[in-house]
């Protein structure tokens, strides 16, 4: 008696892409802690093929990582991308970014040669610079199609915990990420959308209320009690929700919204966390707080500060 065909398991692949210095080794390292197989630097020329195989032998969980190393045959990835989620393929794509400044400094910290880099330029500095400009544009349709993370002024462990974070949202066509961050420690390079709300009462002038958070219910109340700040909120609540559902014929994977304060200790982080609260009822929505989630994390060594080197 022949037994009944047993329904085949869905592939939850994801796909980790990125500048060369920005934290791919990192992001790896979190998906292999989250059980899933991991794979570096795979030539694109191989994905389909590889996909394939894991789906023969009953995986369930698998990472790539791709980078610039890859670059005559990488415009072939998104048109793949695209061909495994028809065949039922649960596809994550990530794209890791930094500022310039931010890979320079790590390349000169490491001693590194960026992949791109031309040994025998009389100006070290310049071709480094000159380097990561025509990586950014090898890559581009790549960082268009994927969710992108910042990982300028990040943590390692801030970059794995937004991974696990990612991959274990609930599936779904798009995703919210809110987050708060301080606009003296600069702009989020992932961000979509970026509201100044530094122009709103700031409880960091209350001495009650310096040392505590947008979470902390004092900060709430006092933050409630203005009606500018309630304003702002339903602002931005009314443009996000407006816009949304083109978004979604855009066929977009995920949006983040950054809200900037001076500090990103109260202003911003009230607001993500209302915005979050507002938008979960009908929508897959994440928080990040990127000041408040690298202060409560232990002190790193030096070489371990950033988020990654590869």
């Amino acid at each position: 008696m022949t037994a009944p065909d047993q329904p085949s398991k869905m592939l939850d692949m994801v796909l980790i892409t990125g500048m060369s210095g920005s934290g791919k080794s990192v992001a790896l390292h979190a998906l292999e802690d989250a059980g899933y197989y991991c794979v570096d630097n795979l030539p694109p020329e191989l994905l389909l093929s590889f996909v394939a195989l894991e789906k023969q032998h009953g995986a369930s969980r698998v990472a790539i990582a791709m980078d610039v190393r890859s670059a005559v045959s990488l415009p072939l990835v998104p048109q793949q991308l695209r061909q495994m989620r028809e065949q039922g393929v649960a596809v994550q794509s990530v794209f890791l970014d930094a500022s310039t400044d931010t890979l320079v400094r790590r390349f000169s910290e490491t001693r590194r040669m960026h992949p791109l880099t031309r040994r025998d330029a009389s100006d070290q500095q310049r071709a480094l610079v000159d380097a990561i400009n025509e990586e950014r544009e090898l890559l581009g349709e790549l960082r268009e199609h994927a969710h992108v993370i910042d990982t300028s002024m990040i943590r390692s462990s801030q970059l794995q915990g937004y991974v696990k974070a990612l991959i274990s949202s609930p599936a779904a066509q798009l995703t919210l990420v809110f987050q708060s961050f301080a606009f003296k420690r600069g702009v989020p390079v992932d961000a979509d959308y970026v509201f100044d709300v530094r122009m709103l009462p700031n409880p960091h002038y209350e001495a009650g209320l310096r040392h505590l958070t947008g979470k902390d219910s004092e900060v709430v109340a006092y933050l409630q009690a203005h009606a500018e700040v309630d304003d702002m909120c339903k602002h931005i609540e009314q443009f996000i929700g407006h816009w949304l559902q083109a978004l979604v014929r855009d066929h977009r994977s995920y949006v983040t919204v950054a809200i900037g304060c001076t500090g990103g200790q109260h202003r911003s982080v009230y607001l993500v966390e209302r915005l979050a609260k507002a938008f979960s009822a009908n929508w897959v929505t994440l928080k990040r707080h990127r000041e408040l989630d690298a202060a409560a994390l232990p002190l790193a060594s030096p070489t371990q500060n950033k988020a990654g080197r590869s």
